[in-house]
């Protein structure tokens, strides 16, 4: 009764406040505002008149899975397993074109070679027209509670780095606070061991990983995307100082999940200049998440903090403006719509997100961006019509610290699935 309370509030005081932005600043939102109204009610109107019968992938209590981990847990014999997700989306912001999107296209593939061996890998298509792996690695069990995995991984930090597929967040689009700082999604070539301690109700990761490159291409770091371009992605990644990744996730109290990452290393330079003084940064990255459900009520939210040493010597040698410190939060909460007896759902969400990529300058010898300063609100519907398939609507504010800036908006429609 407390949590209904709590997310009735928020979320009525949270459309109130958009309404009102939307009516003052510009009457563009409040057309945008009725097509969101719209898509909502044929949702819904779809939704009490559908028979379909569907699960939520978002609210599996303390033992959410992704992709990788139905291949690694399932009960298969022998041989190939196939599955997949993938997102359609249509996103058309104040004052622009519409854009209309295969976003991406994600096909999984996992062998089974015995009970202790396995092999998994996802060949990702974005955009129709971009081709990735992003993950392929090889398991052994070495017995219930301890696994040694290596390849491409994704790295364990925040929640929707590792748990992306369509059906298990809210909204069209991931929160951009996975996409700025964490960055999502983001893997590495590395070797670790994984696991669980039922008995203390814990699980644990922990990876030495290739990390971040200085320079990829043409790309460097900083702006308002941080770390992003520095992602190698597997292809032909360079290293020379390894890094390291942990993760504990505790699950001892029923609905909720708790979280506590860290990521700590150099950035990888090129042979011929990795003793120049910039060449490199040092990154220290810390991120607390937390998921709780309770029957139709459900929350979630994370913290990401990241600290760069070298970045003034960095900054001066590639003329870029990395920050000394990235930091980002989002919290949000949802209520199932339909009653607990119908295996529908059809989750109403309002979460808010704040994310500075630019969060300390004074280290790196360059003033702050306040645009990088990036504060967002997202409200709509997530409606879970069949196992594994869902259509989404939500609507989006964002905003930055510079004063005077105008809030922008942009309407999201999408379906996603997940096989």
């Amino acid at each position: 009764m407390f949590g209904n309370f709590i997310f009735n509030v928020i979320f009525a005081t949270s459309n109130i406040n958009l309404f009102i932005i939307s009516l003052n600043k510009n009457s563009y939102l409040i057309n945008h505002m009725r097509k969101l109204i719209l898509s909502i009610s044929i949702i819904i109107s779809g939704a009490l008149s559908a028979q379909t019968i569907s699960q939520d992938t978002t609210a599996t209590k303390n033992k959410q899975r992704n992709a990788a981990q139905n291949i690694l847990n399932g009960t298969s014999s022998k041989g190939i397993t196939v599955g997949g997700y993938a997102e359609v989306d249509y996103n058309q912001p104040e004052g622009a074109n519409g854009k209309l999107d295969v976003h991406r296209l994600v096909m999984l593939l996992g062998y089974k070679f015995s009970d202790k061996v396995q092999f998994v890998t996802e060949i990702e298509y974005e955009h129709v027209k971009e081709v990735y792996i992003e993950q392929a690695f090889l398991n052994y069990s070495l017995n219930d509670n301890v696994n040694i995995r290596g390849g491409l991984m994704l790295v364990p930090m925040g929640i929707v780095n590792e748990y992306h597929e369509p059906t298990t967040f809210n909204g069209v689009e991931r929160p951009n606070v996975d996409k700025s700082i964490v960055p999502t999604t983001w893997r590495e070539i590395g070797v670790g061991v994984t696991g669980r301690f039922n008995e203390v109700n814990l699980g644990y990761q922990a990876y030495m990983f290739n990390g971040f490159a200085s320079v990829n291409g043409e790309k460097v770091l900083g702006g308002s995307n941080g770390l992003r371009n520095g992602r190698q992605k597997g292809a032909e990644s360079t290293i020379n100082t390894p890094n390291l990744s942990a993760k504990i996730d505790y699950y001892g109290i029923s609905g909720l999940r708790l979280g506590l990452s860290g990521y700590f290393g150099r950035t990888q330079a090129a042979d011929d200049i990795q003793d120049v003084d910039g060449a490199d940064v040092g990154v220290s990255m810390f991120g607390f998440d937390a998921r709780y459900i309770d029957k139709r009520f459900s929350a979630r939210g994370q913290y990401i903090h990241t600290l760069i040493t070298d970045a003034d010597d960095y900054n001066t040698l590639y003329n870029t403006n990395l920050g000394s410190e990235l930091k980002g939060w989002y919290a949000e909460v949802a209520y199932n719509l339909l009653p607990l007896r119908k295996e529908q759902k059809i989750d109403a969400f309002v979460r808010y997100e704040m994310y500075d990529t630019h969060a300390a300058t004074s280290d790196a010898s360059i003033d702050r961006n306040l645009s990088y300063n990036r504060n967002e609100w997202t409200a709509g519907l997530s409606y879970h019509v069949a196992p594994g398939a869902v259509v989404k609507a939500d609507y989006q504010l964002f905003d930055n610290a510079i004063e005077g800036n105008k809030t922008k908006g942009q309407l999201n429609i999408g379906f996603g699935v997940w096989f």
